[in-house]
């Protein structure tokens, strides 16, 4: 940080001497995780690239279309793009998705019938998938009212997947395999692709015909290989996340088997129909552009993510992971010691947006949800936390989630402004 970014971060933005020191001295040790980032992203870049070029991306792939949306060559190429990239034999790429939940649900019950159990051998999902799966609520429509069971394998302390336990769990009925790949609201590490390689493995091994399906949220470009890659058959995530490049307004995508993407796409749309339909209405674009700068974005934000990591970590915090660690998620955990410093952080991260800065976020219920929520957000895509964003339960032990941005520099101003606000309120700890 030179002298005059320096000055002009006081004057403008406010932020104390002791915190701008504190980042400056964080900075500089940041040169190898930074390295290896920077040499992720390079394969993927041209990993995209290649596959553009592989599949005939033209001019005329941008039109879009209205109605039936019959002959859409832009979405047509659009999937094909998709499962190049992500080394799956199909994929359903679309803007009907309105989250990554939805994506995942569609996934589910297009690939599941009466009968059937899912198993999660990463412990309890998303708590948006509660819902979703009959966790929790009376929903009609659960998979659970449908006939359709669920069972779970804690992981181990360490956070690795418990396989003792799973091979005890499968049996007849167990259909599906389901991975949350990002911890969520949660501690615990993210899976990184060598470790749902294994477990794909394992599983197989027991009971060759089981669906393995990849919660693949927050994780797309970070490590140079997908869950697909390595076996397996559903990976599903959501636009407005990694792969939308923060460009992309909405949507979702499920890559993988053949079957499995059109079960999806049947269930979404309708049998018969499913993918040859759906009208694009000149979002296609976005879809393309997001993705081709997908892989550099992802590197912006985890850049953010180690310097937030180190920067918490080194004012006394515990975070996860630690800024050492290699990383298969743009997600920083940091635990507070009390719900007050939680909420000051989340706001300190909302007050150096571009986008609604003056408001300040406050602790509230949100569907889908079992405790209250806070969530700063100012970003140009409501909801897209590919962008610099902070939310957390407000439950303990107090941990903060912060994910995102689109530059380096904004999750670096970010934190420094959540930690000038924290210092002013006389709850930071290291200053």
């Amino acid at each position: 940080m030179t002298k005059k970014t320096f000055d002009f971060l006081q004057d403008k933005f406010q932020i104390s001497k002791a915190v701008l020191d504190l980042a400056q001295k964080i900075e500089e040790g940041m040169g190898q995780q930074f390295l290896r980032i920077d040499e992720t992203k390079e394969i993927n870049q041209f990993k995209v690239l290649s596959a553009m070029q592989k599949n005939g991306l033209s001019e005329n792939c941008f039109f879009g279309t209205t109605g039936y949306g019959y002959d859409d060559k832009g979405r047509e190429v659009l999937d094909q793009v998709y499962a190049e990239v992500f080394g799956g034999q199909d994929a359903f790429v679309r803007h009907n998705f309105v989250s990554g939940t939805h994506a995942l649900a569609m996934a589910l019950g297009g690939n599941l019938l009466p009968g059937d159990e899912i198993l999660s051998v990463t412990g309890e999902p998303y708590d948006t998938l509660g819902e979703v799966i009959g966790l929790r609520g009376e929903s009609k429509l659960s998979l659970k009212k449908w006939g359709i069971a669920y069972s779970q394998v804690l992981l181990r302390e360490d956070g690795t997947i418990n396989t003792l336990d799973v091979e005890q769990k499968i049996h007849d009925k167990t259909k599906m395999i389901f991975i949350q790949r990002s911890k969520g609201y949660s501690t615990r590490p993210t899976l990184h692709i060598h470790q749902i390689k294994e477990v794909i493995s394992f599983v197989r091994n027991i009971k060759k015909d089981l669906i393995v399906m990849v919660d693949n949220c927050y994780g797309e470009f970070v490590e140079d290989l997908e869950p697909t890659d390595v076996g397996a058959n559903l990976v599903v995530g959501s636009l407005i996340k990694n792969p939308g490049g923060g460009i992309c307004p909405t949507g979702g995508y499920v890559v993988g088997d053949e079957e499995y993407v059109r079960n999806t796409a049947d269930r979404l749309i309708c049998p018969g129909v499913g993918k040859k339909v759906g009208a694009t209405l000149g979002l296609s674009k976005m879809m393309f552009q997001g993705l081709f700068f997908a892989p550099h974005v992802v590197a912006e934000s985890l850049k953010g993510a180690v310097f937030c990591g180190a920067f918490m970590e080194g004012l006394g915090y515990k975070v996860y992971p630690n800024a050492r660690e290699k990383r298969s998620d743009i997600i920083q955990a940091i635990q507070f010691d009390n719900q007050l410093a939680l909420i000051l952080f989340c706001q300190g991260i909302q007050s150096a947006a571009a986008v609604d800065s003056f408001i300040k976020p406050e602790p509230c219920d949100m569907p889908g949800y079992d405790s209250s929520v806070i969530m700063a957000a100012g970003a140009f895509t409501q909801g897209a936390s590919i962008e610099l964003s902070a939310d957390a339960p407000i439950r303990e032990p107090y941990v903060g989630f912060m994910q995102g941005g689109l530059v380096y520099e904004h999750v670096k101003l970010g934190v420094m402004m959540a930690a000038s606000k924290m210092l002013e309120e006389g709850v930071v700890k290291g200053l």
